[in-house]
């Protein structure tokens, strides 16, 4: 033990006697760990936000839609074999509504739209749903309230509108209620405006810029009077499985089972973290590279101080050094480089994550912690240990005489 402490001694007072240029062959080292360990964080955080971003629009939730999402027709609007998709459609609403254990059946009409408020306009998507997609979504209204069935029934033009898009288009959202805004040249009266849900990062739905109207209102614009989707909650999780099972049951007797999908929300969750999980993999290789060009400096600048200190490494050999002292010693100095360059990254990651917390759920993991610091001194001991073995190899007499 007394003879590790002695070699890590010796490494970083000779490293002392030239901070700059130990520093600078650190650096690559210290960008390597860096971007791994931030990339480690970043992918961590985004698990954790798109769990929240899931669970703080509610739970139990079953979503039905046209395709066999995970079989062979994929996700798009073609089910498995090339068969025509599901069409759904408001016999399909009354027919699921019937099942005892769904609390909640909400058809979807989505469209993109332009809205306007005077000469103000704004591009939106509207969604023409039931009133029963508030309290299913946790969504609540922070000025006015949300539209009811009585105006689903009188197919009355009223608009519940996001806090984003309230802003845009009124500059103060609680000056929206019960003002006139147009939609595709169509008038509809605000009557409430939704406190903020967040999302619209990563590429996921912006909740806070969507406008909700009643879908009998939307046949408007939905003439075909069809449904992109079905949103149906559970009474309880217990039921999960089996109201999932009636669902198909019930849809069975009008389509083909390739030609719609069931789908739990935490299917949907597992499906996005497996995709992102493989491309945060893949950024984390792609970063590691700096690591190996880190540890090519670190095997130049050994190179180099082998070079310099031929003459002392004579002198010891002369004096009694063995050659495996002189290999440890300078293969000592090489870990301490390297490892110096990842205490470094990894405490400039803290300091980063540290700020970005506060607008993204990024963490080090104590995995990364542990890959970072053994990577670096892994790669101490990789390209360190052929300057230290050229080192090693010197004949005391020669390197003695060397000029």
């Amino acid at each position: 033990m007394n003879y590790i402490v002695a070699l890590l001694r010796s490494a970083i007072a000779d490293f002392g006697k030239n901070k700059g240029r130990t520093f600078l062959t650190s650096l690559g080292i210290l960008i390597g760990v860096m971007s791994v360990v931030l990339l480690m964080a970043a992918g961590a955080g985004l698990k954790v936000y798109i769990s929240q971003q899931f669970e703080s629009l509610g739970t139990n939730l079953l979503y039905v839609m046209p395709g066999n999402m995970f079989g062979e027709g994929g996700s798009g609007f073609r089910g498995g074999g090339g068969t025509l998709s599901a069409i759904f459609e408001e016999k399909d609403i009354v027919t699921l509504k019937r099942i005892r254990s769904a609390e909640y059946v909400i058809p979807y009409y989505q469209k993109s739209i332009k809205a306007s408020v005077g000469a103000n306009t704004e591009y939106s998507t509207l969604n023409a749903t039931s009133e029963d997609i508030f309290p299913s979504r946790n969504f609540v209204a922070e000025y006015g309230q949300v539209f009811s069935s009585a105006d689903n029934s009188s197919r009355n033009k009223v608009a519940v509108i996001g806090s984003k898009i309230a802003e845009k288009l009124f500059t103060d959202s609680s000056q929206a209620i019960n003002k006139k805004i147009r939609i595709e040249g169509q008038s509809f009266k605000v009557i409430g405006v939704l406190a903020s849900k967040g999302g619209g990062g990563l590429g996921g739905p912006d909740f806070d810029s969507y406008i909700y109207i009643p879908y009998k209102t939307g046949y408007i614009f939905n003439t075909d009077k069809k449904f992109i989707q079905i949103l149906i909650k559970a009474r309880s999780e217990e039921v999960l499985p089996t109201l999932k099972q009636e669902i198909k049951t019930e849809l069975l007797k009008r389509f083909k089972e390739d030609e719609f999908s069931v789908v739990e929300s935490t299917e949907i969750l597992n499906t996005i973290g497996s995709i992102f999980g493989i491309l945060n993999i893949v950024l984390v290789a792609i970063a590691a590279i700096s690591l190996v060009v880190g540890g090519i400096g670190i095997l130049n600048i050994m190179y180099v101080t082998v070079s310099e200190r031929i003459k002392e490494i004579g002198v010891r050999r002369a004096l009694g050094a063995r050659r495996n002292d002189i290999l440890w010693q300078f293969l000592a100095e090489a870990v301490v480089l390297s490892v110096f360059g990842g205490a470094m990254g990894l405490g400039l990651s803290a300091v980063i994550v540290f700020f970005l917390h506060s607008l993204f759920p990024a963490y080090i993991s104590w995995q990364s912690v542990m890959l970072s610091l053994g990577t670096s001194s892994l790669i101490g001991i990789v390209f360190g240990v052929f300057p230290a073995k050229k080192a090693a190899d010197l004949s005391p007499i020669d390197a003695i005489r060397y000029e």
